[in-house]
């Protein structure tokens, strides 16, 4: 018993020296002009309890992990809006902006881009997803200095039916998982994914990754750190937010 929590704090120490020794990014991705949300102004800007919901993304990351040098990729019209936003909140999370693509995949590679350093782990982050737990934030970066690679996931829960051809049939969910965000990787390898150009099959940087070949390591994410997209997912995401105060 002795040996295995000697081992457990070895190993927590390990990560928290190598977490302050390394330079540790964080992309986080504000493309989106919220099309599904049915609003004009884009997603990542909408109020959630009294602040835009990137603002919590950002203080998310910020209290885990105080030391990440961070960028903020958006649409280049937005640059000005969200700086006078960050003047009226008084926001209080060093970050720095970059300008987005026209794709996803442009908007990250924009943002590694602008990152000199090639050692290193990198994250990429949805916006919209601010209910991102600390414990999974240092999971994927502990993960992906260890691995090279950490893609947070949850279990399914529901019953699934594949369709096809106008007919369904039922497929077994323990086949299968969600797929989160922070996605995180050594900066060389993310780097040299990004440098093969974009394909449509991209979803995401775990595929851009596989497609080199790389095994992805798989790590826990937290269920409420779901992707706000709809006015529901809002209502859902105010509520949480209230009943933590």
């Amino acid at each position: 018993m002795l040996y295995i929590l000697q081992k457990l704090i070895f190993h927590r120490f390990v990560s928290y020296f190598c977490r302050r020794i390394m330079k540790n990014h964080l992309i986080i991705v504000a493309g989106g002009v919220g099309s599904r949300m049915g609003t004009q102004t884009p997603k990542q800007f909408l109020e959630l309890q009294g602040k835009p919901i990137l603002a919590h993304t950002l203080e998310r990351f910020y209290s885990s992990l105080p030391d990440l040098q961070i960028k903020v990729v958006m649409h280049n019209d937005y640059l000005d809006y969200w700086q006078e936003l960050i003047r009226l909140i008084a926001l209080d999370v060093p970050h720095s902006l970059v300008g987005g693509g026209s794709e996803r995949f442009h908007s990250v590679l924009a943002g590694l881009n602008s990152i000199s350093s090639n050692s290193g782990v990198v994250g990429i982050h949805d916006a919209v997803r601010p209910l991102i737990s600390k414990q999974v934030i240092e999971t994927c970066y502990d993960s992906a200095r260890i691995n090279g690679t950490a893609v947070p996931v949850l279990s399914v829960q529901d019953s699934l039916r594949l369709v096809e051809n106008g007919k369904s049939e039922t497929v077994d969910r323990s086949r299968f998982r969600l797929v989160q965000t922070p996605q995180c990787f050594e900066i060389s390898l993310l780097k040299k994914a990004y440098s093969q150009g974009y394909h449509p099959r991209f979803t995401d940087d775990a595929s851009v990754v596989e497609s080199l070949g790389v095994e992805l390591n798989l790590v826990e994410g937290n269920r409420e750190n779901f992707k706000i997209t709809t006015p529901e997912d809002l209502r859902m995401a105010n509520m949480i937010l209230a009943f933590d105060k």
